[in-house]
């Protein structure tokens, strides 16, 4: 029986802003090491025997970034699952149970949020293991963390009676939900609660039964997203009506505290959801000083204290237990106490519709990316980089004219007609209605200089006529 991780790869991270935006969460951010988080996630069970190919559920805007970080580790996934709006873990889960089933009768499922840390992967090995041993025949595992504290962000599972002679595998009493202070207290002394990690492993067909039985309704959606999904390139692109129409609900919620087949594994992982910038800072080495460090920065009487400068020199004095995070476009400075308070800037962002939550300056495109440079009245730079072998589509615009003036590497323009290439120092100019197309044929990244000009610089003033990547 082979296990499948099933990576879940939505969500915004939108407590880790201004580093993780809706077009780059925090799963798609080296946050911890040179990997990204869903890297790391994939990696972490990559060399086990018992494991086949990771299935990825993600959302269609990320999907070019899934795919490409996984070809930058060499892994081949089962498939990637395209989510045309998110609807909670429940049927993200139910539509990966679905997929396998069809495929595999005997799938198990070791299911995975994408953006999570464990700093004891052998110690995750062993448990998964031990998992799968006490599943038998009908069993939800749940995986609960031995709480190192009175986390009031979390929520708790009440572990019954033991079901294996290890002592280490236990019938699961209750789920609680995130406590008070007190309450929180209160379950560390009791010992028979663990953190509620929301990692799980169970038969795809086992969940499936329960699904139907607790939840018909999305037990039906669910399979109908699947057996009418299409290919799109090498995605597999869910039935976006069917799908929609699930309830948007947890697996915790719609099954796993209705169920009387779960069972919880307590582990001790050195696992972290970082699900703020304090849970991030406490799950590094700092310094001398207690200071975790990453950028160009300089302190003077700083201690415990996250500071992070993206692309500019950042100096910091006389602070104790901040966060300081600066990027190209926003800067971040909160009491590590408080840091559940980000989210408010998130939402004060889109209550006055700007767009510092959903791009960094630097936006990336399948092709590669482009980032603004300077904008004023009736005109806009920017520096493009097209990756080798991309292009862009064949398309035009109705109210700008572009010039492009090639930095590094080599540039195919098809403009009109005329297809030329063009190399370092050379330039072209390409009028309001005139269809064209940027390709990249050589072997190293293309960076190129675009100045717009006219009425409109809008990004929707695109008219497709043809993209290899299949957007509309």
């Amino acid at each position: 029986m082979k296990i499948y991780p099933i990576i879940l790869s939505g969500g915004s991270g939108s407590r880790l802003w201004p580093l993780s935006r809706a077009a780059l969460p925090k799963q798609l951010l080296p946050l911890v090491s040179e990997h990204t988080m869903l890297q790391e996630t994939v990696l972490r069970v990559a060399d086990w025997d018992e494991v086949a190919a990771p299935l990825i559920v993600c959302g269609n805007d990320h999907r070019f970034l899934v795919a490409e970080q996984l070809r930058q580790i060499d892994v081949t996934p089962t498939a990637i699952l395209l989510e045309a709006e998110g609807r909670n873990t429940a049927p993200a889960v139910a539509v990966a149970a679905n997929y396998l089933l069809a495929r595999d009768p005997d799938a198990l499922m070791l299911v995975l949020p994408a953006d999570h840390l464990i700093l004891d992967p052998d110690a995750f090995h062993n448990a998964v293991l031990r998992a799968a041993n006490a599943l038998g025949t009908n069993a939800l595992a749940t995986f609960g963390i031995v709480p190192s504290s009175a986390e009031t962000g979390y929520g708790y599972i009440r572990r019954g009676a033991a079901i294996d002679e290890s002592g280490r595998c236990f019938k699961v009493e209750k789920f609680v939900e995130k406590p008070d202070l007190a309450t929180a207290a209160g379950f560390i002394a009791d010992e028979r609660y663990s953190w509620n990690s929301g990692m799980f492993l169970f038969r795809a067909d086992v969940y499936l039964a329960e699904l139907e039985r607790l939840q018909p309704e999305m037990a039906v959606c669910s399979k109908a997203a699947v057996d009418d999904a299409y290919g799109d390139l090498s995605f597999c692109r869910l039935n976006e009506a069917a799908y929609a129409a699930c309830p948007a609900q947890s697996i915790d919620f719609a099954v796993m505290e209705h169920t009387q087949q779960a069972i919880v594994i307590p582990v001790d992982i050195g696992w972290s959801d970082v699900g703020s910038w304090s849970a991030l800072s406490d799950m590094q080495d700092g310094n001398a000083e207690e200071n975790v460090l990453h950028g160009d920065i300089y302190t003077d009487n700083v201690q415990n204290s996250l500071i992070r400068a993206e692309s500019r020199f950042v100096a910091v004095i006389g602070l104790d237990n901040v966060v300081v995070v600066e990027t190209k476009d926003a800067v971040l400075i909160v009491d590590k106490d408080q840091v559940q308070r980000v989210k408010n800037v998130v939402d004060f962002l889109k209550q006055k519709k700007r767009c510092e939550h959903l791009n960094h300056t630097r936006v990336y495109r399948p092709w590669g990316s482009y980032e603004p440079i300077d904008a004023g009245e009736r005109f806009q730079v920017k520096r493009i980089t097209v990756d080798p072998g991309e292009k862009l589509s064949l398309q035009m615009h109705h109210h700008r004219a572009e010039h492009w003036v090639v930095v590094t590497g080599t540039a195919r323009i098809t403009c009109g007609d005329t297809v030329k290439l063009l190399t370092e120092n050379e330039s072209i100019y390409i009028p309001i209605g005139m269809t064209h197309r940027l390709e990249n044929p050589g072997k190293m990244p293309l960076h190129l200089i675009e100045v717009q000009s006219g009425a409109y610089l809008g990004e929707d003033d695109i008219v497709r006529f043809d993209d290899v990547y299949q957007r509309a």
